[in-house]
């Protein structure tokens, strides 16, 4: 088969023909049409149009740079403002602890007051119940005893006075008035 392309390649006196265009070799044309080509994207100025397209992505890119660069500002900014915040809010926390912890220091306190306080007013009030129950003892005692005194009396007065005495008693009392 190879032999095939080579006769079909070849002219009638046994040389190698190759295509051409206007009478030149295929490597000049190529020069050619790339001169052509050249010439053309110069004179449409096509190497402008790339570089203001290059120059113009470049430029977008450098915005698009810029604008995430302010937006990392933004959040660094805002970052550290959040870290400010939650700094201040743990220090306002801190404080209500404290305060927190010295109320209820101050109830602690004041509520032990109290207990002392209660503590001796029902002790007063238990001694001066007792006090009272004293008091209502010794007059239960003392009546009895004068009652008994006064029931003694009578029975030695009953035995030891009849009725002679007893006038005599009288006679006394009514001369003596």
């Amino acid at each position: 088969m190879h032999n095939t392309l080579l006769i079909l390649a070849s002219g009638a006196d046994g040389e190698a023909v190759g295509p051409t265009l206007w009478g030149m070799e295929p490597y000049q044309v190529v020069s050619v049409a790339m001169l052509v080509l050249i010439l053309v994207m110069l004179w449409k100025k096509v190497p402008g149009m790339i570089t203001g397209g290059l120059d113009a992505k470049i430029a977008a890119i450098r915005e698009q740079l810029d604008e995430a660069k302010k937006l990392r500002a933004e959040a660094e900014a805002l970052r550290n403002e959040y870290a400010a915040k939650i700094a201040n809010a743990e220090k306002d926390a801190s404080a209500m602890l404290d305060n927190a912890q010295k109320e209820a220091d101050a109830i602690v306190v004041k509520a032990e007051e109290d207990s002392k306080v209660m503590v001796a007013r029902r002790k007063q009030m238990a001694e001066d119940k007792i006090a009272a129950a004293e008091r209502d003892a010794v007059d239960e005692v003392r009546a009895a005893a004068a009652s008994a005194a006064t029931i003694a009396a009578q029975e030695l007065i009953a035995k030891k006075h009849d009725a002679s005495a007893d006038g005599k008693l009288a006679d006394q009392v009514i001369a003596g008035i």
